[in-house]
């Protein structure tokens, strides 16, 4: 833990202008790299990543300076006419950041910055944001000046005004009610629905068939894990009204699934959090880790190899297997300085101020927390205990014991993201009770909305209504397992609640 223990040493001790030279660690250090990851629950597919040598041979991408997008009736009059006159910039040089202060500000801007231009899914190089359509469609949240925070305007050549895409920031900001913004939060941008809405309006010249193979192969890119059985994508419209049926807050990511989506996580906090996603697929030992995650997770994860699966090679017609020269690859990659900055930026964040405050409710609420063993698993002062539980149907290989931390208690939740994606280890991490009152939707996979329907013991039966992620084409369904605290009185539950939420 040496990284994390200097990055929050520095991170509390250094002053405005005050001289900073931490440690950077070699993000593509091979050795580190093979051991990042858990296994999967079939061993045998346990991603294997592409080599140091061939990393490092990727462009690194620039951080252009960037611009807001803003809803059409809210955009100031002559705006893009003004954006057309802008002349490139590049916003990140490492040898200009001297004191603690610079590397955050400048990890704010690689958050912020976009790794592609356009749509993100199918389409033509158009300022598609500018249509009134798109924002009915995907019920996109704008801030009190209008301001859409999830993309950003780049000039890469002048008088052409792109749209910036896939930053961390595009899924990890969250609008709040009262439209304020939180970076690093769980995201609430519609993130699937504006992929779907992409399929539909791809360019003209595409007929039906041609989307529904674009839709079917993308598909497979995204989700296929081929030793699962079975591993079949859906159709066209299939596959549209699986994403759209995906909350705000909940996400079809890579290596998920439509069907099996994750919650957007938290990143507040993640310097105390042991492991990553919902499955604890990659370990956070060091902050070195933390920037290992966001070089896979941006760059690099399509082309890793699954067995004898690369979900890159399920496009052939677009994009097909990596070039033998890494220099070839056009989207690039984060610099070793831009990935560190990231992370001292992540580390720095704080919550947001929390409007519940204690009183004599939830007093009793922190009583009936304890009384229930609640920080058995929840312990404070995180509110976790960073250990694994494993999913129904998933008995941990013996050697695990020796190199994870593994708590023998199965909660009983819906085992399809730890055992029926490309993130499955076999196992769910004990999520951290911090800052539940700003989140949502809440569970691995987003099923409930809030704390009020998570203690809500009817959401045990078949017939119950999830309040946040449901599936397509489904009505009813039971949210299941964590039975903890479902049988307290009306009282009790309340208060308990209301501690839950002054964390």
């Amino acid at each position: 833990m040496k990284y994390l223990l200097l990055s929050a040493v520095f991170i509390c001790a250094a002053g405005a202008g005050q001289e900073f030279k931490g440690p950077i660690p070699r993000v593509w250090d091979d050795t580190a790299i093979a051991s990042v990851t858990m296994p999967l629950a079939d061993p045998a597919a346990t991603p294997v990543q592409i080599s140091s040598r061939y990393y490092y041979g990727i462009p690194v991408r620039p951080v252009y300076k960037s611009y807001p997008v803003y809803r059409p009736d809210r955009e100031p009059a002559g705006y893009i006419n003004w954006l057309k006159q802008q002349d490139p910039q590049s916003v990140f040089d490492a040898a200009k950041l001297k004191s603690q202060a610079d590397w955050i500000r400048a990890g704010e801007l690689v958050f912020d910055a976009p790794i592609a231009y356009g749509h993100i899914g199918p389409g033509v190089d158009d300022l598609y944001l500018r249509v009134p359509d798109w924002y009915r469609a995907t019920g996109a949240p704008v801030l009190k000046d209008g301001s859409l925070p999830f993309y950003r305007y780049v000039i890469r050549q002048k008088g052409k005004v792109e749209i910036g895409v896939l930053s961390c920031g595009m899924c990890h900001t969250r609008v709040m009610p009262d439209r304020s913004v939180v970076k690093g939060a769980q995201g609430n941008f519609p993130f699937d629905r504006a992929i779907a809405w992409d399929l539909e309006n791809v360019p003209f010249y595409m007929v039906l068939p041609t989307r529904a193979f674009f839709a079917h192969r993308f598909g497979q890119m995204f989700f296929s894990a081929p030793w699962i059985q079975p591993d079949a994508n859906p159709g066209f419209q299939e596959i549209l009204g699986h994403l759209r049926a995906i909350p705000p807050g909940v996400l079809g990511r890579h290596g998920t699934s439509s069907r099996t989506p994750a919650k957007v996580p938290d990143l507040i906090g993640i310097r105390d959090r042991r492991y990553l996603d919902a499955t604890g697929l990659t370990q956070h030992r060091d902050i070195g880790d933390l920037m290992r995650y966001a070089a896979m997770n941006q760059d690099t994860d399509l082309l890793s190899r699954y067995g004898n699966f690369v979900p890159r090679e399920a496009v052939p017609f677009l994009l097909g297997k990596a070039p033998a020269d890494p220099a070839k690859l056009t989207q690039g990659r984060y610099a070793d300085e831009q990935l560190y900055a990231l992370a001292l930026f992540l580390y720095s964040l704080n919550p947001p101020e929390n409007p519940n405050k204690a009183d004599a409710v939830t007093a009793a609420g922190k009583k009936v927390f304890e009384r229930e063993g609640c920080a058995g698993c929840h312990t404070p002062p995180l509110y976790t205990n960073n250990a694994l539980t494993p999913a129904i149907g998933f008995r941990p290989p013996a050697e695990h014991a020796k190199k994870f931390t593994i708590m023998p208690i199965v909660v009983g939740t819906d085992p399809g993201l730890a055992l029926k994606t490309r993130r499955g280890t076999g196992y769910y991490k004990v999520p951290s009770l911090k800052g539940l009152w700003y989140r949502g939707p809440i569970e691995h996979d987003g099923s409930v909305a809030s704390l009020e329907d998570w203690f809500d013991p009817r959401r045990l039966r078949d017939d119950y209504v999830p309040t946040g992620f449901k599936g397509y084409e489904v009505t009813t369904r039971a949210v299941k397992g964590h039975e903890f605290g479902l049988k307290l009185s009306a009282e009790d539950r309340s208060a308990l609640i209301a501690f839950l939420k002054t964390l």
